[in-house]
């Protein structure tokens, strides 16, 4: 079966609605049986090219999602150590639905006991998973059992820390898994072998940092997510860097799955001559880095169209060397999937001093109106502002406003003088601030954010950081919507989305020169070293200390929500609080609660999410947004689950669960869960 064969199979069985059947047959064309079936494994990580992380599967619904179990229990960083036997091994609190909560009491990150931090979402294609483990291995897994069947250990490095993607191959190479790594590589395996394509790049690896991309300077472009494939092209994204500014670029970059060779390049940041440069004043643009894709892209198989999700100019909280809108920084790109040439753009954030990154993947779905049909693409980013775009035009749905923000306070800083908002949807978060908006949860976390807030200025949307001061941004740089991203079922129109409510404290000073080299500390991100400024101290997160790892923001819950988005109304269907708040009073816990991952949905009609800093996996009813099952697993599922079908004719659903993250999760386990009907 060819790639494009795959993609529209994949593509077609997403929808098991027939209101939905017609559009996605125009696109994918007569499909046998064998290529239906496809579609009830993950056979990339947003479940199609698309991202729209549907699966078609209905033995899981609202009335037996009780029932769940865990089913077997793969450990990451024990070869071997897996299969239905290690039930036991995990935590006993994930063993039952509705478990008492209990203290976690595991092992700081980076400690003496080896484990790390995983986001891996894993595959399952022709009855075998793969996945990538934060402990320098990618391996393959039997889904029934957990079973390990293969395992590649890279030489040196990680793989991509959310996982995978998979090339089905053709006449002339075999079915291969493709990823990359920490440092810049880009490695081919046999995936029913495991071992590396001798006829790629050397020996199975292609170097990514390669003199284009590093401009002569220190640096690498590493792979924290999955590349995606189109035809036989597989196409990368890179994490570059924050700070300092020059260093290696953000472009994306499509390479021959038959031999590693680069096939085309398309340039982040407009060069001399291209169109777009002159939104770099100067020679800003030269050697600058950052605008990359760090999350995920998608592909319009059908129109052969890639989207492009970019990331902020390094640095991103100080922008007075780089005057101008900066494209195609915190855009959305749309270029032609076969030749990287330039289609369309939508930039979300002008001159981006918030670090508002795109980096949830643009998710590829159908909107009704008036009877017709839009192919649309959802873009989404950290500042919480979803625009629902036409994906062949790039032309808002229902419309934008361009208003006026403020001005930047810091004398070098020529801050964008207006953004655009959407019409519809309205703003997934807040974006305003207000002393009367201090959390009142407890006493004692009122006073506490009270005193925090002692000459601190307040307002927004797009407050800059201040100068000799500090103020508060919202969201801040971890709040709104972050790589997690969206889901969407077509069935039912409605688009998913898990978002934090986090604040940032920041402002800038005069660089102390007889200090030395500006450090950037209290900014709660990162300055230029060398730049004119720094940051002012007790920056960071708009939260204070709890009696345990949680964190507890200074506004009012709540801290993180479950949307559902009708995309054909631009209206919210529900909202709900995701996440509990542990140390928090009884019939005060339920405040939500911020993490970082995604949430998939079901033709079952169910939406399944971990992502929250409460060790919990949970799901709601997609219609209602009624939680309907939770389980506390033995870490923080800072991951996307996915779905798929057993050999045995079962509906699986797996989470990765290891804490650590962002958040300051402690690191308690170490694996991958897979729940079923009555478990083992």
């Amino acid at each position: 079966m060819t790639n494009r064969d795959r993609m529209k199979a994949v593509l077609l069985a997403s929808s098991a609605a027939a209101v939905c059947v017609g559009a996605l047959l125009a696109q994918s064309g007569k499909m046998d049986s064998a290529k239906m079936d496809s579609a009830k494994e993950w056979p990339t990580y947003g479940h199609d090219p698309g991202g729209m992380r549907f699966s078609p599967l209905t033995e899981i619904t609202p009335a037996n999602v009780g029932r769940l179990k865990v089913a077997w229990v793969y450990h990451l960083s024990v070869p071997g150590a897996s299969g239905s036997s290690g039930r036991a091994a995990i935590p006993a609190a994930a063993q039952a639905v509705d478990a008492p909560d209990t203290p976690q009491t595991g092992r700081v990150r980076g400690g003496g006991n080896g484990f790390a931090a995983s986001e891996v979402t894993p595959l399952v294609i022709d009855g075998v998973m793969y996945l990538s483990t934060p402990h320098a291995r990618v391996v393959a897994v039997d889904p029934t059992n957990g079973k390990e069947i293969w395992q590649y250990q890279l030489p040196s490095s990680v793989p991509s820390t959310r996982g995978v993607e998979y090339w089905p191959g053709d006449g002339q190479t075999p079915a291969q898994i493709v990823f990359g790594s920490s440092e810049g590589k880009l490695f081919s395996l046999n995936a029913k072998t495991g071992k590396p394509n001798d006829a790629l790049g050397d020996n199975g690896i292609v170097n990514l940092n390669t003199p284009e991309i590093l401009h002569g300077l220190p640096g690498r472009d590493g792979l924290s997510s999955p590349p995606i494939v189109y035809k036989n092209l597989v196409i990368t994204g890179g994490t570059t860097q924050e700070n300092p500014p020059l260093g290696p670029a953000g472009d994306v970059r499509a390479w021959d799955m038959h031999t590693g060779k680069l096939v085309w390049t398309f340039h982040s940041i407009p060069g001399k001559g291209e169109k777009y440069n002159d939104t770099w004043a100067g020679e800003s643009w030269k050697n600058r880095s950052g605008v990359n894709v760090w999350g995920f892209i998608t592909v319009d198989a059908a129109r052969g169209i890639v989207y492009m999700p970019f990331g902020a100019p390094s640095v991103d909280q100080y922008g007075g060397d780089r005057e101008g809108d900066n494209l195609f920084g915190s855009s959305l790109v749309a270029a032609d999937a076969n030749t990287g040439k330039y289609l369309w753009h939508f930039q979300i954030v002008r001159h981006d001093i918030w670090d508002g990154d795109m980096t949830g993947a643009p998710l590829l779905l159908d909107v009704k109106q008036g009877g017709k049909t839009i192919p649309a693409v959802a873009a989404i980013n950290k500042l919480g502002l979803l625009f629902l775009l036409d994906r062949v035009s790039g032309k808002p749905i229902y419309g934008v406003e361009e208003r006026a923000v403020p001005k930047s306070e810091v004398p070098l800083e020529r801050a964008a003088a207006k953004q655009l908002f959407p019409l519809k949807p309205a703003p997934l978060v807040r974006n305003t601030m207000s002393a009367a908006d201090i959390a009142t949860v407890t006493p004692e976390l009122e006073a506490a954010c009270k005193k925090l807030i002692e000459g601190v200025q307040m307002g927004g949307p797009y407050l800059p950081p201040a100068y000799n001061r500090l103020r508060v941004q919202f969201p801040g740089n971890h709040g709104g919507v972050n790589w997690g991203g969206v889901s969407f079922n077509p069935q039912l129109g409605l688009l998913f989305v898990n978002t934090n409510e986090l604040g940032q404290l920041s402002g800038l000073k005069d660089h102390d020169v007889k200090a030395g080299r500006a450090n950037g500390r209290g900014v709660g991100n990162r300055v230029d070293p060398d730049g004119p400024y720094e940051g002012v101290a007790g920056g960071g997160r708009f939260s204070v200390p709890g009696t345990d790892a949680q964190q507890l923001p200074c506004q009012q819950p709540p801290w993180g929500e479950l949307t559902a988005v009708n995309v054909n109304t631009g209206e919210f269907a529900w909202r709900v609080p995701l996440g509990v708040t542990d140390s928090l009073p009884e019939g005060k816990k339920n405040t939500g609660r911020p993490g970082n991952g995604g949430t998939i949905a079901t033709a079952g009609g169910l939406v399944f999410v971990g992502a929250t800093d409460d060790a919990r996996f949970r799901a709601f009813d997609a219609k209602t947004g009624k939680e309907l099952w939770t389980v506390k697993l033995g870490g923080a599922a800072e991951a996307t689950p996915m779905t798929y079908q057993g050999r045995d004719g079962r509906q699986y659903v797996v989470i990765t669960s290891t804490g650590g993250g962002f958040f300051n999760n402690p690191v308690t386990d170490d694996s991958v869960v897979a729940f079923a009907l009555d478990g083992k």
